[in-house]
C-alpha cells in the first residue's frame, strides 16, 4: 500500500512533467516565412520601437489577443484593414463578416496581401497568415467561412489598423 506522502509526491511530479510537456508543445517553432523574402524588414530593436508591446507579441512572436478584445472586431464602416507593422492594405471591409469567434474575420484578403505557412504549435496543424510585405503574423485561415470562398481569415485586431474610405 502506498503512503499518502508518496502518492502526493508522485502526483506533483506527474503534474510538473505534464506542465513542462505543454510548455514544450507551446514553444514548438512555427514555420515562419524567411525574413529575407520580405520587402520590409527591421531589427528586433527597431520592431520594438515601432510596435506596442502587444502588437510586437502578435506580429513578431505569433501571439494571439484575447477574443472580443479588439475594437476592430465590431468595425463595420467601409474601408480597408492594413498591417500594423508596415501599413500594407490587407482586407477590404466588403469581405468582413461576423464569425462569432471573437476576432475580426474576412472571407478573402486583397490580392497579393498575405502569405501562409504551416503552424504546428500546440500539437495541431493550422494555416498561419502573414503579411506579404513584412512577414508579420496576422492570424490563421480556416475552411469554415461563408461563400464565395468558404474561408475564414481569423485575424488579430492588434495586427491591423483601419482606414475609413473606399473598400
Amino acid at each position: 500500500m502506498q503512503s499518502r506522502r508518496r502518492f502526493l509526491l508522485q502526483g506533483a511530479a506527474l503534474a510538473a512533467t505534464a506542465a513542462m510537456g505543454w510548455r514544450v508543445l507551446a514553444a514548438t517553432p512555427k514555420a515562419t516565412p524567411n525574413a529575407e523574402t520580405f520587402e520590409v524588414s527591421h531589427t528586433d530593436a527597431e520592431w520594438h520601437g515601432l510596435l506596442s508591446p502587444d502588437q510586437y507579441d502578435i506580429l513578431r512572436d505569433a501571439g494571439t489577443e484575447r477574443p472580443y478584445s479588439s475594437p476592430l472586431n465590431s468595425e463595420h464602416r467601409s474601408g480597408r484593414f492594413a498591417c500594423a507593422g508596415c501599413q500594407l492594405p490587407l482586407f477590404s471591409s466588403s469581405t468582413k463578416f461576423e464569425s462569432h469567434t471573437g476576432w475580426p474575420s474576412f472571407y478573402a484578403p486583397l490580392a497579393g496581401a498575405v502569405v501562409t505557412s504551416k503552424d504546428t504549435s500546440f500539437g495541431m496543424s493550422r494555416d498561419e497568415v502573414h503579411c506579404h510585405r513584412c512577414g508579420g503574423h496576422l492570424g490563421h485561415v480556416f475552411d469554415d467561412g461563408p461563400a464565395p470562398t468558404g474561408l475564414r481569415y481569423c485575424m488579430n485586431g492588434l495586427a491591423m489598423t483601419f482606414a475609413q474610405g473606399s473598400a
